[in-house]
């Protein structure tokens, strides 16, 4: 039973990441995104790591642009996102399964708090309201422009309160349906040191 929901989490997490982008649902900054960027490396094998997560943010992206926000379909800005995304999903594969559920929990943090800075000093850099000077950058970081509402500290503020409240939901998940790990899988690595050692030569040994 654990092995059958195991195989089913990534369409699942796929499907809760989509109805959560539904406009008004979540304040703004908070979102599932960060959090399945990085568990998706994580737990997703292969190519899935990145068409899956990706294809279902260009679909919705495409949906929400033209039916709802009546914009261009795909934008300069929705590439550099993805791109941000990409290195989430990177961060993700580096941490790896067999972390602890506390290192995951971590990571998703870290990841949110990546594309928080990544974004807004993107935003920084092509909005001509900031200076491009050190002063600008941290306005872009924290009060942001005072023509917009939230401020760039309350989007901050959801970014990882989102990031860390998704990751646990995703990587708790997961870790509780994860198929128990036999014994030979346990002393697997433990077999393979002893042979290596074992066919070490004596040469080598002397060595």
């Amino acid at each position: 039973m654990k092995a059958k929901w195991h195989r089913w989490l990534p369409a699942i997490f796929l499907v809760l990441f989509a109805l959560s982008r539904w406009p008004g649902l979540f304040p703004p900054g908070f979102s599932a995104a960060y959090a399945l960027a990085f568990c998706a490396g994580v737990y997703f094998r292969g190519a899935a790591n990145w068409w899956l997560l990706l294809g279902t943010m260009l679909g919705t992206d495409v949906a929400l642009n033209v039916f709802y926000y009546h914009e261009t379909p795909f934008s300069f800005y929705l590439l550099l996102n993805y791109a941000v995304y990409a290195v989430l999903i990177g961060l993700g594969k580096w941490f790896g399964q067999r972390a602890s559920f506390l290192k995951l929990l971590l990571g998703g943090l870290l990841g949110a708090v990546l594309f928080y800075l990544v974004t807004n000093t993107l935003s920084w850099w092509q909005d001509p309201a900031y200076a491009k000077t050190i002063a600008g950058w941290i306005q872009a970081l924290t009060i942001g422009r005072p023509d917009w509402h939230p401020t760039t500290w309350e989007m901050f503020r959801n970014t990882l309160g989102s990031g860390g409240l998704f990751t646990a939901l995703f990587a708790g998940s997961a870790k509780l349906t994860a198929p128990a790990e036999s014994p030979a899988d346990k002393t697997a690595g433990v077999h393979e040191d002893e042979e290596s050692e074992a066919e070490e030569t004596p040469e080598e040994a002397k060595a």
